[in-house]
């Protein structure tokens, strides 16, 4: 807040000096001396709005004056709606395809600025703020049951920080233009390969996807990429269509286009596609998340006084991600709508703000968008826990240690990850790292409550709780 001040005074600096030298000349009995009073008063109260401003902007405190106020999209529970940057133009005749991830690895992620905040000019994802990643591909050149029409490639390609969840995932959305060899020297590469990032984060079920029919039945598609791919074909032939937060709704289109998504509906029907596991195997040759920049994950700090002042931890949901041109070093500032759930049993309610993502988070999107924050004391305002997030949303193994030294990993268990850390936080032990050590004399006191948790006697740490 300090050093925002003085920035704020050091931009403003010309007015108060027009005050100054208003009030100099008052003393002198000049006539125009209330024409520079007048402009210096109004810069000495103009002062603490851009203060503000710039604080509310680099600690980003969400409060009910953020609730959500356009209500154009109907959030469900489970939607999550990530509008991404655009992907170059290709050429008509590249053909959109699938292709698996088999093994990707950070080659350059080195933006200039620090922890500032940068922002640039059009829609596109900077090069600076936007890693460079080595990934080796197969992709399905063809119908999606034709083994014989597979083949791998290895490349590097830059990745926007909104879609690296569909790398950790590792189903893309490709075009493969042929009118642009990868490779002269191998055949067996028939063009160029080129992911098309916002629909490889459709195809991989970060973003979820909904049709409803023409008679206005909704089903979901959200991983199942056969039905998918030949979905975004139509679209991209008919030059795009837009879609309502998560829903394409073929009563809305254009008859002809309508009639070939309701083919595609009808064609599903005769032969039901599974649907597609959240991460394909292989995900340990893909995990880039340890290489990305973030908050590093734990159980987290508790403030003493926060916690007397009866502080509590609260969960909520991402429902909506947008990319901006406004980026920091450790990931891009996005316009996000949350749904957050008090602590004290109030109904849900949707929140718009615009927040930095961590990288790290957004590597892991297609597995959670749920997020930690710190409630108030009073209720009425929450703050992001990046570290808790982290850890809640499996960027870090989280383990336990038992009195007798045996190691109980948690990882997958968010809901006992919950627990303890509102257990830690109800009692006011602080424990930053991502390993509860039951051996070390703070833990000792609450050791019986957090191997009950453990257990899955989440009954017993709400009793603990006070």
């Amino acid at each position: 807040m300090i050093g925002n001040l003085g920035c704020a005074v050091i931009l403003c600096l010309p007015v108060p000096l027009a005050f100054l030298v208003g009030y100099s000349a008052w003393r002198a009995g000049e006539d125009w001396a209330w024409i520079a009073l007048a402009i210096g008063g109004v810069g000495l109260v103009a002062i603490p709005l851009p203060t503000l401003r710039f604080t509310r902007r680099a600690f980003p405190r969400i409060t009910r004056r953020d609730r959500l106020k356009d209500r154009s999209i109907p959030y469900g529970d489970d939607t999550f709606v990530l509008w991404a940057p655009r992907s170059e133009p290709s050429s008509v005749q590249a053909r959109l395809v699938r292709a698996d991830v088999l093994e990707a690895s950070l080659v350059r992620y080195d933006p200039e600025g620090g922890a500032g905040f940068t922002t640039y000019g059009g829609g596109l994802s900077p090069d600076e703020f936007t890693p460079l990643v080595r990934m080796r591909l197969r992709v399905h050149d063809g119908d999606e049951a034709e083994v014989a029409d597979r083949f791998e490639t290895t490349g590097e390609w830059r990745v926007p920080s909104l879609c690296l969840s569909a790398v950790t995932a590792g189903r893309l959305a490709v075009l493969v233009d042929p009118g642009r060899p990868a490779d002269p020297a191998d055949p067996r590469v028939p063009g160029r390969v080129t992911p098309h990032w916002p629909r490889s984060a459709l195809l991989a079920g970060t973003r979820t996807c909904r049709v409803i029919d023409l008679d206005g039945r909704p089903t979901d598609v959200t991983r199942r990429p056969v039905r998918q791919l030949r979905q975004m074909r139509i679209s991209r032939a008919a030059g795009g269509i837009e879609m309502t937060g998560d829903t394409t709704d073929l009563r809305r289109l254009d008859p002809a286009v309508a009639a070939r998504y309701t083919a595609v509906a009808e064609q599903d029907r005769a032969a039901p596609e599974d649907r597609a596991p959240v991460t394909e195997p292989g995900e340990e040759s893909r995990w880039l998340v340890d290489s990305l920049p973030g908050e590093a994950a734990g159980f987290g700090p508790v403030g003493r006084r926060w916690s007397r002042r009866g502080g509590v931890l609260v969960r909520a949901r991402f429902l909506q991600m947008t990319a901006t041109n406004t980026f920091q070093s450790h990931g891009p500032v996005l316009d996000t709508v949350l749904r957050i759930h008090p602590a004290d049993g109030t109904p849900a309610f949707d929140a718009a703000r615009r927040l930095t993502v961590p990288m790290n988070y957004l590597a892991v999107l297609h597995r959670t968008r749920e997020v930690v924050l710190y409630a108030a004391p009073n209720g009425r305002s929450f703050v992001v826990d990046w570290a808790r997030t982290n850890l809640l949303a499996g960027t870090t193994a989280a383990t336990v240690i038992t009195p007798e030294g045996q190691e109980l990993p948690v990882t997958e268990r968010p809901d006992v990850i919950w627990a303890l850390m509102n257990l830690l936080a109800s009692r006011g032990i602080s424990n930053p790292a991502p390993v509860l050590d039951l051996r070390k004399r703070p833990m000792s006191a609450a050791s019986g409550a957090v191997m009950d948790a453990v257990r899955g006697s989440a009954s017993e740490v709400g009793a603990g709780r006070g």
